[in-house]
């Protein structure tokens, strides 16, 4: 189509990432009248956040992120976080199962693959990893886990991690044999392709939004194409910000007062990967483990199997890092320019309270390959130091507001932040994001398309698409079963149930 005709309309989406392209592709199924466009900054989509090696490739289900489950002061397990996150991820793969059938979307095989998720703990550590596993799978969406503290079992799950440990070194794992990785790199471009064959829908890029001013029908955004340098117009009833680590300073942009309050606090991380085939064939699990005292939830050390293109690595890490840049690709002023007087105290704040994390940052960035090697060591005692490269993963901006008590939070997670109106939407933060998008996404539906979501059409539709919510997954034992088994089936993750799996539970 012609640039002039698309002046104005519908949805503009800044980002080609993960949640924009997740956004257009459901509102499209709801209503295919709808006149949209992606604007990305970039030249493709899923390059930042969304490329799978900017991200660990967890479909986050709760299944083995210790972080999810804190212990609280008496002994006991809060298991909510881990739950809800479990239920979010089913209703993900409730949407792409659904897509899996649509003529144009692609397969699933391309961007989903079967992997088991472990939490290994090693020492002090064990307690709190038993205590865990009794309480979680007392929750249906848990109770097809395993617990372990033979060695004989543990070399089965773990056939590289368990070779060169001390005979007298206590270990002990829990088990979820339907775990996934996930290319969201993969998906979002299968996401992309599929809105390409929809009518009056466009994708394009090297764009770079440069103002965002509130109108009677919505907003007007100026967008200037970052190669020829010309700028144009587009006025649109909705505006979505999903640009990753860039939505905070349009949020800035935009002047909704909504937006007042929010700052940003970007770590950068970096992988140890390996491609060796004769070590990355002896690990097929994503093994996660105790964060650092201090360290920031993303900062869980974890050994993946990754599949992308069809070929496997294994990654190790993250090592975090600082840096002043809101994007892999951005710029060393983001974050000084992001600084506001709304936003300048929660700033300093976070500072004044969070001196562990910045003594832990700082130790990971004076970190020698020596020293992220030894950090490797813990999950794979013999490893060959010539098989691990670095690898600079994607940025992380964490979501700093303000709060009542201390002036200012570090918030981890994502936030997403609307007008009043419902005409304009930013999505601030990072992990779990790209594993509940779909959650996210139709919460933002329910807040800025709150009319048409009640309607009859809309409700069907959703209905159609999504069998079964996140509530009624909570405390419906059969339905979750039932839905999940379903999406697996379609998604072409069916495993096998612990009864039927290789590895017997012992412990």
């Amino acid at each position: 189509m012609a640039q002039d005709d698309y002046q104005a309309v519908d949805v503009l989406l800044v980002g080609a990432g993960i949640m924009s392209a997740t956004l257009a592709v459901l509102l499209k199924e709801l209503d295919p009248g709808i006149k949209l466009e992606i604007a990305e900054l970039r030249e493709s989509g899923a390059i930042e956040s969304s490329n799978p090696w900017n991200n660990a490739g967890t479909g986050h289900a709760g299944l083995c992120e210790l972080n999810y489950t804190p212990q609280a002061a008496d002994g006991s397990i809060d298991i909510k976080k881990a739950v809800l996150i479990n239920t979010q991820f089913e209703v993900s793969k409730q949407f792409w199962s659904y897509l899996s059938g649509k003529p144009g979307f692609g397969s699933p095989r391309d961007f989903i693959n079967a992997v088991p998720h472990l939490s290994f703990v090693r020492g002090k550590d064990i307690p709190f990893l038993k205590t865990r596993f009794e309480a979680i799978t007392k929750h249906h969406a848990f109770a097809h886990m395993e617990y372990s503290e033979d060695r004989a079992t543990l070399a089965e799950w773990m056939p590289l991690m368990m070779p060169g440990r001390p005979a007298d070194e206590a270990v002990a794992a829990t088990r979820a044999a339907n775990g996934t990785d996930v290319n969201f790199g993969a998906l979002t471009n299968q996401l992309l392709q599929y809105l390409a064959t929809q009518a009056d829908t466009r994708v394009s890029y090297f764009q770079k939004v440069t103002d965002l001013k509130r109108t009677d029908e919505g907003w007007k955004v100026s967008i200037k194409n970052t190669q020829s340098g010309a700028s144009r117009e587009v006025s649109a009833r909705f505006v979505f910000l999903g640009a990753g680590g860039g939505a905070l300073p349009l949020l800035q942009l935009s002047g909704i007062p909504e937006g007042k309050g929010f700052g940003g606090f970007p770590v950068s991380g970096q992988w140890l990967r390996c491609d060796n085939p004769e070590v990355v064939k002896h690990h097929q699990a994503k093994v996660y483990s105790q964060a650092e005292v201090g360290a920031p939830p993303m900062s869980v050390p974890h050994l993946d199997t990754r599949v992308v293109d069809g070929k496997k690595s294994l990654l190790f890490g993250p090592y975090a890092g600082f840096t002043t840049k809101f994007l892999k690709h951005g710029s060393f002023l983001d974050l000084p320019l992001s600084v506001r007087p709304s936003n300048l105290g929660p700033m300093l704040a976070v500072a004044r309270d969070n001196m562990d994390l910045t003594r832990y940052l700082i130790k990971e960035v004076m970190q020698s390959q020596e020293q992220r090697l030894d950090a490797l060591r813990k999950f794979y005692p013999e490893l060959d130091p010539a098989d691990w490269r670095l690898e600079v993963a994607g940025q992380r901006v964490q979501i700093i507001k303000k709060d009542a008590k201390k002036g200012g939070i570090l918030q981890f997670g994502t936030e997403l932040v609307a007008a009043e109106d419902g005409s304009i939407a930013a999505l601030l933060g990072a992990s779990p994001g790209a594993s509940v998008t779909v959650s996210i996404m139709l919460n933002l539906i329910e807040r800025c398309f709150a009319e048409q979501a009640r309607s009859a059409e809309w409700s069907a539709k959703l209905k159609e698409i999504f069998p079964a919510r996140e509530k009624e997954l909570e405390v419906d034992a059969e339905l979750y079963h039932r839905v999940s088994q379903e999406s697996d089936a379609r998604l072409g993750i069916a495993t096998a149930k612990p009864a039927e799996a290789s590895a017997a539970t012992a412990g």
